[in-house]
């Protein structure tokens, strides 16, 4: 049995991988499945991306955002949460609108997008002091969002949000490539921008 002393030497010596290239990397294939969807490369039920939606944008990056908490980054905890909970949304609306029998009211969905948009636009500004490809990808996914919410509630077209969605997948995936690389190389190979709000 592990008495509490031993405890607390086990808890001071645990310590947590960078956890943000597994939740950009969730958040890259979800991007890139929605968007492709938006901009009409797929056709067929969109049943079909719901285990993705759930898997990759939802369940990667609620388990960085745990990690980052964690590690006391409250940035990297605080987006990765809510964007996670934004994909589960996303892939239970998905799931209730097509199986449930349930009428789809497309202005809910786009409310829920509006208060997202809130967020996301703190979030930017927050990541004003991290790096420029952090700030990038919330540029792109404020842009999606933006979109969007036209889309739902007044039926415009949602060309521009895979356009944007596109673009976030590929910046996710380029940040999440140059922290895996980086981290394991213990040096910059890929850069990611210092940051541009520079806190003295």
């Amino acid at each position: 049995m592990i008495n509490m002393s031993e405890k607390n030497i086990i808890n001071q010596n645990f310590t947590v991988a960078e956890p943000a290239s597994l939740g950009l990397l969730g958040l890259a294939v979800a991007a890139l499945v929605l968007g492709a969807a938006d901009l009409g490369l797929t056709s067929g039920s969109k049943s079909l991306m719901i285990p993705w939606i759930l898997m990759f944008g939802a369940t990667s990056q609620l388990i960085a955002c745990l990690m980052e908490f964690k590690r006391e980054n409250i940035f990297g905890a605080t987006v990765f949460g809510i964007y996670s909970m934004t994909m589960y949304a996303i892939a239970l609306t998905l799931f209730i609108s097509i199986f449930g029998g349930e009428e789809f009211v497309i202005k809910h969905y786009a409310f829920g997008l509006i208060a997202i948009l809130i967020f996301s636009i703190i979030a930017t500004m927050a990541s004003l002091m991290t790096n420029k490809a952090l700030f990038s990808i919330l540029i792109a996914v404020d842009l999606a969002v933006i979109a969007l919410i036209p889309h739902y509630l007044i039926g415009t077209s949602a060309f521009y949000a895979g356009i944007f969605l596109i673009i976030t997948s590929a910046l996710s995936f380029y940040t999440a490539a140059a922290i895996l690389i980086n981290t394991m190389a213990k040096k910059t190979i890929l850069p990611l921008g210092s940051p541009i709000w520079k806190i003295k």
